[in-house]
């Protein structure tokens, strides 16, 4: 068996930022125009007034303070509330497939690859842009990957680490030399951004990762900020508490265009309580059988969803409140960007450890899915 290493990462950070601010600002206007036009069934009780969002309501309610967005105009538009996306031909590069190229360059020029390097390029991310061709097939091209194949996946909010599982195991067992793991995650395009209880959580971004060989003992071959994987679990539990029913069969539903159930839709405190003991026990159980205890893990690069929810998975770790230092927090500038949330955590905040220090990159969302990889810094 080839020993595996994350070699490097890369991230993409859409052009726009949308401040708590702004956000409650446009949403205000529009809840106003709603009770405005719907003031009669409102007041026979056909309708409930919308209530208006508040900056401190959205801080209370996740820890979010901005996000990054591919496109801000629309969102932040009352009569539209989505982005604008022009559409592309066939020939062009796909919008997911260019975020998703231009974080895998970072990531190949940090690890000191070229294209001939990789043999499979995995795109794993809560929505995908079309059924088909794949993301990854198109970003494959795109960075001029000629060999090998690529393939896309998606398990949520879980998607980057289920395809980190995927690509370790590849290196592992020699059937790729390199493997690229790329996140495109456009989530402000199937955010209700007309629904208070979420219209604040999700923003644009992608990471890229590369997963290689480690062949020298001590790894004098290993990029600068390169960890060795001592092993990744994946678990899943099914779950309706977050999901989104938008899918190829929907126009045949006959549908309203408007249908809530096709848009990201979650019962925040079901979620809260039974996904951060689920969380919590899989990672003590998977450091456990690697006879280590959550107290040896330096970080914990854990899923960028709800501070919350982090701190509380901190505390049932190490048994008192996780510091920034131990669990880096990204979400308050970012906000939730599904399954790149745990790898910009750790793109951010892993080149200051030492050689030896042990790290857990997790991540938990739809499904429900759990997926968690332990590293050590080379």
């Amino acid at each position: 068996m080839q020993r595996v290493v994350i070699s490097a990462s890369g991230l993409y950070t859409a052009p726009h930022t949308i401040s708590n601010e702004e956000l409650v600002a446009s949403y205000n206007a529009f809840a106003r125009q709603f009770n405005a036009a719907n003031g009669e069934r409102i007041a026979s009780g056909e309708l409930a007034a919308l209530a208006e969002s508040s900056v401190d309501f959205i801080a209370k309610a996740s820890g979010i303070s901005r996000r990054y967005v591919m496109d801000k105009e629309g969102v932040l538009d009352p009569q539209r509330m989505r982005p604008r996306f022009l559409p592309r031909r066939n020939d062009e590069l796909s919008l997911q497939a260019e975020i998703g190229v231009a974080a895998s360059r970072q990531a190949l020029v940090a690890a000191g690859r070229s294209a001939a390097d990789i043999d499979a390029v995995i795109c794993a991310a809560s929505n995908m842009q079309r059924p088909y061709p794949a993301m990854a097939v198109e970003i494959q091209r795109a960075l001029g990957i000629s060999q090998g194949y690529g393939f896309d996946m998606n398990v949520a909010c879980s998607s980057a680490t289920f395809a980190l599982d995927i690509a370790v195991n590849a290196v592992r067992c020699n059937t790729a030399r390199s493997v690229l793991v790329v996140n495109p995650e456009i989530c402000s395009a199937h955010l209700a951004w007309q629904d208070r209880d979420c219209h604040f959580i999700f923003g644009d971004v992608c990471t890229a990762i590369v997963v290689d060989r480690l062949a020298a003992d001590p790894p004098a071959d290993a990029p600068a900020n390169s960890w060795e994987v001592l092993g990744s679990r994946l678990a899943t539990s099914f779950s309706n508490n977050i999901r989104n029913n938008a899918g190829f069969m929907s126009r045949c539903e006959d549908r309203d265009p408007g249908d809530r159930d096709q848009l990201f839709v979650q019962e925040g405190r079901k979620v809260f309580k039974e996904v951060c003991p689920m969380a919590a026990e899989h990672i003590i159980r998977h450091l456990a059988s690697l006879d280590l205890k959550p107290s040896q893990v330096r970080r914990f690069w854990l899923h960028q969803a709800n501070l919350a929810m982090n701190q509380l998975i901190g505390r049932r770790l190490l048994g008192r409140e996780a510091t920034a230092d131990e669990a880096p927090v990204i979400l308050d500038e970012f906000a939730n960007t599904a399954s790149a949330g745990s790898i910009i955590s750790f793109h951010r905040h892993s080149a200051d450890l030492a050689s030896g220090d042990l790290g857990v990159i997790c991540s938990f969302g739809a499904g429900y899915s759990i997926g968690s990889v332990v590293v050590r810094k080379c």
